[in-house]
């Protein structure tokens, strides 16, 4: 029987899911991340075969654990330590098109803070229409 014990934070960031342990604890304080369907607190140990799911971000991912590991190492090492569901990855695909088809946010800014141009274009017709005023009174 295997007796290595991981905590479930320390495995989430030995799998390099978040960048620190702290990061790891604190999205599953917050209930970010279940273990077989139930919400999981950071000390729970893990076992190989465990379903955890996880939100990064905006992104939901479903992983089944395979090796549990304690250390952090290069990225393709860490990808090792788990499998990604099927179904989690059909579905970080369609949010990733959905994004990807939604309109750029900035596109529909008409009016925003002026560049050095419109800046110049605007002082420079400030300085007329002020002595057009000035002469007028």
């Amino acid at each position: 029987m295997n007796d290595i014990r991981v905590r479930l934070d320390k495995w989430l960031w030995a799998a390099r899911f978040y960048k620190t342990r702290a990061l790891a604890a604190d999205e599953a304080d917050r209930g970010r991340v279940s273990v077989n369907g139930l919400a999981a607190k950071p000390a729970r140990e893990l076992h190989v075969g465990d379903r955890v799911a996880l939100r990064q971000g905006s992104v939901e991912r479903v992983v089944d654990v395979l090796v549990l590991g304690t250390v952090r190492g290069p990225a393709p090492v860490a990808q090792t330590l788990y499998c990604e569901t099927a179904e989690s990855i059909a579905a970080r695909e369609r949010a990733a098109e959905a994004r990807r088809l939604q309109p750029e946010p900035a596109a529909s800014i008409e009016q925003g803070r002026p560049t050095k141009r419109d800046r110049r274009q605007l002082a420079d017709w400030n300085r007329w229409s002020a002595s057009v005023d000035d002469e007028r009174s």
